[in-house]
């Protein structure tokens, strides 16, 4: 198992060092963990460390305690027989909007846990991020590619394997669904500057440690990304937005509903 890092919320390093053991096999299910008095050996911190630490894990479902015998990985559901999760958005703006609706819950929380447990470690992965993505569109494009590397980074400031494997399910789509807004937001001046300052603002939130403005900041994120989306030229809809639906079509593989024609 990594060892934890010295700073901040110390019971959060802890947890997640012992949930990175868990997801690497290094921990089976059904093992027992070492004991509390073990685990303050191995990591240098305190009892009250290591219990709100096992507590977090039994909060998430990784382990469960057994009275008289101590805490043991709990087994998780078969990934081959769980119900998939099943999504076949079709590109078109409705279903972009839709996807701006996902974004907006996922971001706005992502940014208020970055917020609640941010380290310098993991706030400048964020600040590079962001960097880049104006970089990409100071050359001219249109930074797809980066606006999702600055949101991911976002995502593993939560320092939360289940929300960064909910958005790398989504990935796909968030892809998709980026590209057509990005594109939108690429057709003014304005749109461009808007952007680049709701990002600013979810940065520095996070690098106070104000979750309540962080939360806020992502979230009218995305209600002014949908906002832009209704303020689009009919012209990009017709031609551009047209192109790119059809691309992220392909690329889902899914076929466009003769009802939309």
């Amino acid at each position: 198992m990594p060892a934890v890092k010295l700073g901040a919320r110390l019971s959060e390093q802890l947890a997640e060092a012992l949930a990175s053991g868990i997801r690497e096999g290094q921990l089976q299910a059904g093992q027992r963990l070492p004991t509390e008095a073990a685990l303050v050996e191995r990591f240098g911190v305190s009892r009250t460390v290591v219990r709100e630490a096992l507590s977090r894990l039994k909060t998430l479902g990784l382990v469960e305690s057994r009275q008289g015998s101590g805490a043991y990985v709990r087994r998780q559901p078969d990934p081959v027989t769980a119900e998939p999760l099943m999504l076949t958005p079709d590109g078109s703006v409705e279903a972009v909007l839709q996807m701006v609706e996902v974004r907006r819950a996922l971001e706005a929380e992502a940014a208020a846990l970055a917020a609640a447990r941010i380290t310098p470690a993991t706030l400048a992965p964020i600040q590079e991020a962001l960097q880049r993505l104006e970089a990409a569109v100071a050359a001219g494009g249109e930074g797809v590619e980066e606006d999702m590397a600055f949101h991911a980074a976002i995502a593993r400031a939560t320092c939360n394997p289940f929300l960064l494997a909910t958005l790398a399910h989504l990935g796909q789509f968030l892809t998709g669904a980026m590209r057509v807004t990005r594109a939108n937001e690429a057709t003014q001046d304005r749109m461009q500057q808007e952007v680049r300052a709701e990002h600013v603002a979810i940065v520095r939130a996070i690098a106070k440690g104000d979750v309540v403005a962080a939360r806020f900041a992502g979230a009218q994120h995305m209600v002014n990304a949908a906002q832009r989306i209704g303020q689009a030229d009919p012209a990009f809809w017709a031609e551009r937005g047209r192109q790119l639906a059809e691309r992220l079509r392909e690329e889902l593989g899914t076929r466009p509903d003769p009802r939309r024609s």
